[in-house]
C-alpha cells in the first residue's frame, strides 16, 4: 500500500462548490460533451461521503462527517479490466485483516498505472463484496493529496 500512503482529500467537495468548473470547461473544449454534461458525469463519478483518507502502512482510516473508521489491509492481488470503450485498467485489491467492523472488507485502487509507483491521485472502490466492486464503473471516488489547494488540483487535472 506504499504507493498510496499519505493523507488524501476527496475532490467531490470541489466539484460541489464550483471549484472544478474550470476543469469541466476545459474538458468541454477538448471533448464531446458540454461543461454541464461533464459536471453531471463527474457528479456521479466523484460522489462520496468519505472526504478524507489517511493511509499509514497497512492501515486505512476513512473520515466522514466528523467520524472515522479504520481497517488494516493486506494485498489480495490485482485485476485487469477491459471497459466498454475498449480501454483497460488495473485494480489493485486489498482485503481487510483487522480493524473496525464498519471499515470495508475490500478496497480497490485504480491510479492509471500498471506498475508500482507513487500515486499522484487515485480512484478508490470499497465494499464488502470483492467481485461486485470489480463491476462498479460509474462511481469512482477520487482522491488527491490533502496538501493540495483547489487551484493546484485544477492544474493537475487540466494538465492531462
Amino acid at each position: 500500500m506504499s504507493d498510496w500512503e499519505g493523507d488524501w482529500q476527496s475532490v467531490y467537495p470541489y466539484l460541489q462548490d464550483g471549484t472544478l468548473d474550470p476543469v469541466m470547461q476545459h474538458k468541454a473544449e477538448h471533448g464531446g460533451k458540454t461543461a454541464q454534461e461533464y459536471r453531471a458525469y463527474y457528479e456521479t463519478g466523484y460522489r462520496t461521503d468519505v472526504n478524507r483518507i489517511v493511509i499509514d502502512g497497512n492501515e486505512v482510516t476513512y473520515h466522514k462527517s466528523g467520524e472515522s473508521v479504520a481497517g488494516q489491509y493486506a494485498s489480495d492481488g490485482f485485476e485487469i479490466l477491459t471497459y466498454k470503450k475498449g480501454n483497460r485498467g488495473v485494480r489493485f485489491i486489498f482485503r481487510k485483516t483487522g480493524g473496525d467492523e464498519a471499515a470495508p472488507d475490500f478496497i480497490q485502487f485504480s491510479d492509471h498505472r500498471i506498475a508500482p509507483a507513487r500515486a499522484e491521485h487515485y480512484h478508490l472502490y470499497w465494499g464488502d463484496d470483492r467481485a461486485a466492486l470489480l463491476e462498479e464503473v460509474t462511481n469512482w471516488p477520487t482522491y488527491y493529496p490533502a496538501a493540495l489547494s483547489g487551484q493546484q488540483i485544477i492544474d493537475e487535472m487540466t494538465a492531462h
